[in-house]
């Protein structure tokens, strides 16, 4: 009886043990299954971190190249100096000289003392000053043809590099259209970059304001009033560029936007220049044409523009030249004969004639002009 209990309660153990075990095992199973989910999961995140990381390293690198992009903008944009000059009034900028020679303006347009300030509305370039010659080039809008680029690229191109270190190109864009201002300044910009990037080129356009009201009533009449009214605006748009380029340097060349220059034309005006024994010459003609080649010294342009500004409604201003020698160098109840013989002394020629008018196209709304330089 005792062995049957006996055996009864081995089995009932056995069963016991026996089911712990499965249980064990079964536990077991699960966790390693999970152990085995969780390695998964931890696998999983370190792929998905790993990705990120190189993710964020790519936005980085991103990153950096456009910060160094807008670095290099900056500095290219503050190198050309590109500086949109506002119409600010009662205010003066930095350079207060070269304001401050527009001031005689006033006394001749009484619509201009009611203006703060009379500025070139944009200037690209570095305001370069303390050079030897400045160079002054008046651009209009000449509807399908333009010469401009051909006579800078033979301006520029055909200086040395000490040259252009010493002078300073100026083109004017005496045109309200802000179409013809924009395609002017794109084609410079990319053209003449740098000549604009090291300040011996610069390109400014004139204020609206500054023109009279007189100069609006006339182009709005019959061709004869645009005619003159053209003519009036041309003496005006020289005079502004010419007390623009004033305080730059010893002395002024005027140009057109429709010519070309010589091989070492710059070399030769220097030389030329130099040379002369007398200091009383009144201006010197590097070509006969009009108002083209005409070389000041900036300390006289002053006193030519105020002149022009008397008679800008009379006369081009090629004619005024003439007019001024009159009345400055010829003395009251002299022979014509001896005034003439001052004329060469002080009012010196030049041959040959170191540039030549190409432009066909006038500036002048469809008129053509076929004007060359005999002694070119």
């Amino acid at each position: 009886m005792r062995t049957r209990h006996v055996n009864v309660l081995i089995a009932l153990a056995a069963v016991m043990l026996f089911s712990f075990s499965c249980f064990c095992i079964s536990r077991m199973t699960q966790t390693s299954n999970q152990l085995t989910n969780c390695r998964n999961h931890i696998l999983e995140f370190k792929e998905k971190m790993l990705h990120l990381k190189n993710k964020t390293e790519r936005n980085r690198q991103e990153l950096i190249k456009a910060l160094s992009k807008v670095n290099y903008e900056i500095i290219q944009r503050k190198n050309m100096s590109v500086n949109l000059v506002e119409k600010k009034m009662n205010t003066l900028g930095n350079n207060e000289t070269a304001s401050n020679a527009f001031e005689i303006l006033r006394f001749f347009f009484p619509h201009l003392r009611k203006v703060g300030r009379i500025y070139p509305d944009v200037i690209i370039g570095k305001e370069k000053t303390g050079v030897s010659f400045a160079l002054g080039i008046s651009t209009v809008n000449r509807g399908n043809q333009s010469y401009l680029k051909q006579a800078l690229n033979s301006v520029v191109s055909r200086m040395t590099p000490s040259e252009e270190k010493d002078s300073v190109v100026i083109v004017s864009v005496a045109d309200r259209n802000e179409d013809y201002l924009k395609s002017v300044v794109d084609m410079i910009t990319k053209r003449f970059k740098r000549q604009l990037m090291s300040g011996s080129l610069e390109i400014i356009s004139i204020p609206a304001f500054f023109y009279p009201n007189i100069l609006h009533v006339q182009q709005s009449t019959e061709d004869s009033g645009k005619s003159e009214s053209w003519r009036i605006k041309q003496v005006l748009d020289f005079c502004f560029l010419m007390l623009y380029a004033q305080p730059k340097a010893m002395y002024y060349l005027q140009l057109e936007d429709d010519i070309i220059a010589k091989k070492m034309y710059f070399t030769k005006i220097t030389d030329f220049v130099h040379n002369i024994t007398s200091k009383n010459w009144f201006y010197i003609e590097f070509s006969v044409l009009g108002f083209i080649g005409k070389l000041f010294k900036s300390e006289d342009l002053t006193d030519f523009v105020r002149f022009f500004l008397m008679f800008y409604k009379d006369k081009p201003i090629d004619l005024l030249l003439g007019d001024i020698f009159q009345v400055k160098m010829c003395n009251p109840g002299e022979t014509p004969e001896k005034c003439a013989e001052r004329n060469k002394q002080i009012r010196i020629r030049y041959k040959p004639s170191l540039f030549q008018h190409v432009g066909i196209q006038s500036s002048f709304p469809g008129r053509e002009q076929y004007s060359k330089d005999i002694y070119y």
